[in-house]
This record gives structure tokens, sequence and C-alpha cells, in this order.
């Protein structure tokens, strides 16, 4: 009886243990299973979304690379028949005449001159609007008045170089009657209103990541608000505006609509904004919407002005990155 009681005691005890351990067994790899499973589902879309990044950040480089490349190839063949030189330092350009010269600075000089009219009017009226939208608009005004200054910028060029030509001109003319129909100083003036929205919207911005607390100890020591925003906010926003000053510039220097229609297609070397100019983009487009070969060395003067242009606008975006590390303040 004893033996029989042990046999069966083995025998349940066995069959006990045996069963325990397949469930145990089958629960903890179904666990496994769908552990892994979603670890994948985790894992695949987070490495899909790394993969297209990378892909559209090569796609950027890449990009950059090939025009680099296009420019300096084409750039050098215009070289080797043209003296770098006479191109960088000659005062007379005229590539599609029979006497051809190459001096470059009188599509420079028209370009920085233009460039230079458009800040006086933008800089001024930007900080001006950029101080009013950060300082003294009530915080409804400001969320209408911005976005209305910035439609500003979604107007197409176009539009500007036409209402410079058939408005600004005529106007200017009333005034003096020694301003050409094409001239410097209309399309400057509708080049800054173009370029308004970029400063006020950077420099305000720039404004408003000022702490709230220098304020307040300003107006605390008797600052008026004039005080405030003029002693106190732009001097500490001080590396935003700067940096939105040469954005501005450089996006003046890079401008095509507007001084191709208004300011003409005459390479004068001059200083007088009353007269016919043309600026290097303006130069681009004539020689790519006209009957120039390709391959002749007059195509070939494209590229060696848009490298310059390049290299030019480079030294804007690395000066303005340089403006923001150097003078950036930092608050806690």
């Amino acid at each position: 009886m004893a033996s029989d009681h042990t046999g069966l005691d083995g025998s349940g005890n066995g069959a006990g243990s045996g069963s325990g351990n397949n469930s145990g067994n089958g629960s903890g790899g179904g666990q496994a299973g769908r552990a892994l499973r979603g670890g994948w589902r985790r894992v695949l879309p987070e490495r899909f979304i790394s993969a297209f990044l990378i892909v559209c950040t090569l796609m950027s480089v890449l990009t950059t690379a090939g025009i680099i490349f296009v420019l300096l190839f084409q750039a050098l063949q215009f070289f080797g028949e043209v003296s770098f030189i006479e191109f960088i330092t000659g005062t007379r350009w005229t590539p599609l005449f029979h006497s051809k010269q190459f001096g470059v600075l009188a599509l420079v000089s028209a370009t920085f001159l233009t460039a230079i009219l458009s800040m006086v009017v933008a800089l001024p009226l930007g900080l001006l609007s950029a101080i009013f939208l950060s300082e003294y608009a009530p915080e409804g005004a400001r969320r209408v008045i911005k976005p209305v200054l910035e439609v500003l910028a979604g107007i197409p060029t176009v539009v500007y170089g036409y209402f410079a030509l058939l408005f600004v001109t005529p106007l200017l003319q009333r005034i003096s009657e020694d301003i050409f129909v094409f001239n410097a100083m209309s399309a400057s003036i509708v080049m800054g209103i173009m370029i308004l929205p970029m400063v006020a919207s950077l420099s305000e911005d720039a404004m408003r990541a000022v702490p709230r607390s220098l304020r307040e100890g300003a107006y605390a020591l008797g600052a008026t608000k004039l005080e405030v925003a003029t002693q106190v906010v732009v001097p500490a926003a001080l590396s935003g505006i700067v940096s939105a000053f040469i954005l501005a510039v450089s996006r003046a220097i890079g401008e095509t609509m507007i001084v191709t229609i208004a300011a003409g297609q005459t390479p004068n070397f001059t200083f007088n904004p009353f007269v016919p100019i043309e600026t290097m983009t303006a130069y681009i487009v004539q020689v790519s919407l006209g009957d120039t070969p390709t391959g002749t060395l007059e195509y070939k003067t494209i590229f060696a002005v848009a490298l310059l242009l390049f290299a030019i606008t480079l030294v804007m975006n690395l000066l303005s990155q340089y403006v923001v590390r150097r003078f950036r303040e930092e608050y806690e």
C-alpha cells in the first residue's frame, strides 16, 4: 500500500511538474516573440526616418557641390582665355560688343550701389518696425501687423520691378528731370521695401528673445519705455539684429528681377544712382535670354560672374554666422 501511494505520488508530481514547465515555456516563448515583434515595429520606422533624413541631407550637399563644380569648371575655362587680373580690376564690361572688355568692376559697383541704397531704406524702417512690434504693439495688434508685413515678402519680384519702373520712377522724375527712366534709385527703393519684412521679422524675433527680467530691471531703475527699448533690448539683441542686416544685404546683392527691369542693362562704372546701370544678376539674365551661342567666350562670362556672386554671398553668410557666434548674449 505504501509503495502504491509512493508511485501515485511520484507520477502525480512528475505529471504536475511536466505540465507546469511546458505551460511556462510556452507562455514565455510567446511573450518573447511578441516583444521581439514589437521591438522591430518600433525600430524599423525609426531606421527608415533616419535613412530618409540622411538621403535628404546628402542630396542638398551634393546639389551644392554640383553647382560649385559647374561654376568652377566653366569659370576656369573662361579664365584660361581672359586674365583674372583684368577681370577683377577692370572697369569696362563689354563682352557682347565688338571691342571686348572684361572688367567686372562695372557690374560689381552697380550691385553694391543698389544693395547699399536698398539698405538705407530697409534697415531703419525694419528696425523701427521691430521695436514697435516687440515693445509697443499690443499682442492682438502684433498678431495682425506681423503677418500683414510679411505678405510683402511673398509678392513676386517681377511685380516689384514693374512697380519701380512704372510708379516709383515717374515720381522721382517729377522731383528731378535729370533722372533716367532706368536708374538705380527706383530699383533700390523698391528692393528696400521688399527686404523690409526680413529685417523686421528677424530683428523682432531677436528682441523678443531678450529675457523679461532685463526689461523689468530697467523699469525698476526708472527708465522709460523708449530707454528700455533702445538702451537695453536693442543692445541685448544686437547679434540677432546685425545678423538680420547682413542676411538682408546678401539678399539684396542676389536680387535679379527688380534690378533687371528697373535699373537697366547698361554696365556703367558709376556711383550715380540716377543713371542706368547693370548688376551682376541682370547681366546673367541678359546673356541667358539672348542669342549668345553655348560654349563661346561670351557664354562663359555667365559662370565667371556667377562664381564671383556666389563668393560674395558666401562671405556675407559666413560673416553673419560669425557675428551671431561672437556677439551672442546668453542668459540664464
